[in-house]
């Protein structure tokens, strides 16, 4: 298998403490090195930005100097992984922000006969978006039908070119024990020495 470059979103808002989300994200990089893959890392709690506030400024706006190496890096990468929690069955605010802010035309679509989407500009990569809640991953998935994993993948993801895209959805988290935090982050580790 040839060699990727891996690029690992942590979109957990909270940068004062460690969460799941981070064992996770820690597990993902550990395998996808152990198997050779170059691994970059962001961490969007970290970052300073503000958030768009009108079309005219997505579009036409200048970048913020603190996501220049954050657009360089998924420029870089030809697999991505977003880690996030489900906060009121969506993803938190700040990550969409982020993506929001990065995921602009000239960069994220190229132009073409006066149409700035035109032509996608993300094409060629993969993604995984790995998702913790409270809540039983089934009954995200059948009863809510992953609505807000659904739009990121179809509405941001797939609408840039990125694809394919893969879920994983961890549910009930504040009742994992020790041993079924060591499964999941085993099981990370796996997709992250194969760079699924």
């Amino acid at each position: 298998m040839k060699n990727k470059h891996i690029l690992l979103i942590q979109g957990h808002p909270d940068h004062r403490q460690r969460h799941f989300g981070h064992a996770l994200e820690d597990a993902y990089a550990a395998g996808a090195q152990a198997a050779g893959h170059l691994v970059r890392r962001i961490n969007v709690a970290s970052l300073e930005f503000p958030l768009l506030r009108s079309q005219t400024e997505w579009e036409t706006g200048v970048l913020p100097p603190s996501l220049a190496q954050a657009q360089a890096d998924i420029a870089w990468a030809n697999h991505l992984v977003l880690f996030f929690p489900l906060w009121l069955g969506d993803m938190p605010a700040l990550l969409k922000g982020f993506l929001e802010q990065v995921a602009r035309p000239g960069f994220a679509f190229k132009g073409g006969e006066g149409n700035p989407f035109g032509r996608k500009g993300l094409t060629g990569r993969s993604a995984r978006v790995v998702v913790t809640m409270g809540m039983p991953a089934l009954v995200y998935r059948w009863y809510f039908r992953a609505h807000s994993v659904k739009s990121l993948e179809r509405n941001v993801l797939g609408f840039v070119g990125i694809s394919p895209v893969h879920e994983t959805l961890i549910g009930l988290v504040d009742r994992l024990d020790a041993a079924g935090i060591d499964q999941w982050k085993a099981k990370l580790d796996r997709m992250g020495s194969r760079a699924d």
